[in-house]
């Protein structure tokens, strides 16, 4: 079996059983109602916008963390959950795009993937079990962190990176745990993305063969850390099934009929923005008992 057709094969199934995972509790938790939540047309626009976006590379989670605030669309408390749960099935459907067509070894993708899987599984857990005052403050610092890479990143302060496409003896080690690290503080809310290229590039990674290492440690991550939310029943349900509903539209879109757009005016409107919802988020005084 080609190696790349098992790792399409491997994230079917992750993909296939995060959905009867999500399904069943969707079902449990109506207790006899005849209909879930609905998304409103606000959650599916929030997720098309986002994902599309994201799909040409500004990122998910800390635009649609933004638009939460800006919009008050759901308690803090509730705002890592919904991210994962919402943005996973998107970006599933971005892995299969970028492992397709950009190649990288097959050993170092597996096993950077793996690792971030399993910070994921740990860094739920923990995210699932924070207080809502320990959300504000670990998502403040996210969107704070996100805004200073994309700042970064507007100005190609990033490192070049090499031309390899594999990484071994200490690279790749260090490559595993920075991904263990990455997947375990993706599930507060903040981009798996930029830190995980930057850490490639400097291993001497080709940036290219970054993609697909990207792409599908978000898409094997986050099944495994949007179950663990789903099981705790610390998300939305109408604005994660708008944000996967809308996503799954938009990815499409921007992947094969728009592909590239001049998107630095919109970056720096969506730093200020981040920025804004970060200062939100650290001022928010916890309820009172």
């Amino acid at each position: 079996m080609p190696a790349k057709f098992a790792v399409f094969l491997t994230l079917a199934g992750f993909s296939l059983s995060y959905i009867a995972i999500w399904l069943s509790s969707l079902r449990r938790s109506q207790s006899g109602n005849s209909a879930w939540p609905a998304p409103s047309m606000l959650h599916i626009a929030t997720g098309f916008v986002t994902n599309f976006f994201d799909t040409l590379g500004i990122g998910s989670f800390a635009t649609t963390t933004a638009i939460f605030k800006f919009r008050h669309m759901l308690p803090d408390e509730l705002y890592p959950g919904t991210l994962n749960v919402g943005h996973t099935l998107p970006t599933i459907f971005q892995a299969f795009i970028y492992i397709a067509v950009i190649e990288v070894d097959t050993t170092t993708l597996v096993l950077l993937i793996s690792c971030s899987v399993v910070g994921a599984w740990f860094g739920a857990g923990f995210v699932a079990g924070l207080s809502r005052r320990g959300v504000q403050i670990g998502m403040g610092a996210a969107l704070i962190t996100a805004a200073v890479v994309m700042l970064m990143n507007l100005l190609q302060w990033f490192p070049v990176g090499g031309t390899d496409l594999q990484l071994s003896g200490w690279r790749l080690a260090v490559g595993m745990a920075g991904n263990l690290i990455f997947g375990a503080i993706s599930t507060l809310g903040i981009g798996f993305y930029a830190p995980c290229m930057t850490m490639v590039s400097l291993l001497g990674l080709n940036p290219a063969a970054a993609f697909p290492i990207m792409m599908g440690s978000s898409a094997f991550l986050m099944p495994v850390a949007s179950a663990r939310f789903v099981w705790s029943r610390m998300y939305s349900v109408p604005v994660a099934l708008g944000l996967a509903a809308g996503g799954l539209l938009g990815v499409p879109l921007a992947a094969f009929v728009v592909k590239s757009l001049p998107l630095t005016a919109l970056r720096v409107m969506v730093i200020v923005a981040v920025l804004y919802a970060a200062v939100m988020m650290l001022r928010r005084q916890p309820e009172r008992a």
